[in-house]
Formats: structure tokens, C-alpha cells, sequence
């Protein structure tokens, strides 16, 4: 199942890569924002109809919403056509449009990693506090998401995975 949200997150992350490729300056507490959506999201999936699942869909529309928009001033600042290539794409992911295609596996296997990125799930002994490994993330340029207390999940290019992994590679030890 892919909801609208989804598309949006997927779009956000695309435009986020290739401001970061156009050598923008975006805010790393965007990267972090953008990880937390997807955990919120997948966390909402789990059960549509429950209050709980409810509210938390609410703050993901409401935190997607600004993310988006700075995003969106991101992209202005590279000319009208290039923002609106990406504000068409959203218009189009509101309206139910599948922009990016997602795979509908229930594998914990394989994730749902945004086109054009790289992944990798660590699986831990013990939890580890989610600050150390989020500023990993953030150095690293990485979207991250815990899926429970011991897996975390990485985005993003290849070369940066790896090196996430390689400066993650400590915790496997403690």
C-alpha cells in the first residue's frame, strides 16, 4: 500500500539529494526530519484506523509540510523552472499519483530505500543511544531509521553508506 505521504516523503528525499549534489546548504536537522517522517509514516501503516496511528499521522502531515517548504525555498534559489519541476511533482503525489514506484515487499529483508539509493540494516546487541548515531548519519549525509530498538536502517549514496558503516562498526563491539 502507498499512501500520498509516501510519494511526498520519496519526492522530498529525491530534491534533497540533488540540492545536496548542487552543492546547496541545507540544514542537516532536514536530513534528520526527513528520517524521522519515514519512521513516523511506517509507524502509521502498522494500523490506519487506530487514535494512536491517528495523531501520529497528523504531526507527520504537519512536519512534512515545513519540511517541504524549506526544501521548496532550497530550490527556488536555483531558478523558477528547476522549483516547479519539484512543486509539480508534489502536486502530482497529492492527487494519489505514484511519482516514484515503491516495492510493496513485506520482507524485513529488503527495505524500501528511495530510488537511486543505497542501503544497509545494522542489527545491534544492545540499543545504542539514537544521538550518537544520528550525528553518524547527519556527517555521513545519511537518512536513518530505527526500525526497533537493535535495527537501524541507512539511505543514501553508496560511498557514504559505506563509510556510515565503517564509523558504525564500533558499536558492534559494545
Amino acid at each position: 500500500m502507498s499512501l500520498p505521504v509516501e510519494q511526498t516523503w520519496l519526492i522530498l528525499v529525491n530534491l534533497l539529494t540533488d540540492l545536496k549534489k548542487r552543492n546547496v546548504n541545507v540544514p542537516v536537522s532536514i536530513n534528520k526530519n526527513i528520517s524521522l517522517l519515514k519512521t513516523s509514516i511506517n509507524f502509521y501503516k502498522r494500523d490506519t484506523a487506530h487514535p494512536d496511528m491517528l495523531k501520529e499521522f497528523d504531526r507527520v502531515n504537519i512536519v512534512i509540510s515545513e519540511v517541504q517548504s524549506k526544501l521548496l525555498d532550497y530550490a527556488s534559489e536555483l531558478g523558477d523552472e528547476y522549483c516547479e519541476l519539484w512543486i509539480d511533482k508534489l502536486r502530482r503525489a497529492n492527487l494519489g499519483q505514484i511519482v516514484y514506484p515503491t516495492s510493496d515487499s513485506s520482507s524485513k529483508f529488503k527495505s524500501n530505500a528511495p530510488p537511486g539509493f543505497s542501503t544497509a540494516k545494522i542489527h545491534l546487541k544492545k540499543p545504542i543511544s539514537e544521538d550518537r548515531v544520528q550525528e553518524i548519519a547527519e556527517y555521513h549525509n545519511l537518512i536513518l531509521e530505527f526500525e526497533d530498538d537493535v535495527t537501524i536502517a541507512l539511505y543514501g549514496d553508496s560511498d557514504n553508506v559505506k563509510k556510515g558503516l565503517q564509523e558504525l562498526s564500533s558499536f558492534f563491539k559494545e
